[in-house]
């Protein structure tokens, strides 16, 4: 006998498969776009944008936190917090979790 899978489970199976895209893709542009621009002027390179670091190991997560506002934040590419924390879903943070940085 044949197994059928809803329509609300495909859907829901979906929209899971997105988000994890999404992920990726947002752990990939936040790893690349920490570059300097240039200044035309006098050839002096300028950071395009500041970035916070942090010298602290561990991160606490705030409520409504995101991956990208705390790589944001901390000046870690979200990349690294994900293979840092892979126990951790990146897409429902929950407020006082810890997260590693380091």
């Amino acid at each position: 006998m044949e197994k059928r899978t809803s329509a609300s489970a495909r859907i829901f199976a979906a929209i899971a498969l997105a988000g994890a895209v999404l992920i990726v893709v947002v752990a990939i542009a936040s790893s690349l776009g920490g570059s300097d621009s240039t200044d035309s002027k006098d050839g002096a390179s300028h950071p395009a944008h500041k970035r916070h670091r942090t010298s602290a190991a561990t991160y606490v997560v705030k409520s409504g936190d995101t991956l990208v506002a705390i790589a944001h934040r901390t000046g870690v590419p979200v990349a690294h917090i994900i293979a840092l924390n892979p126990e951790v879903d990146p897409q429902i943070l929950i407020a006082g979790e810890t997260l590693k940085l380091r």
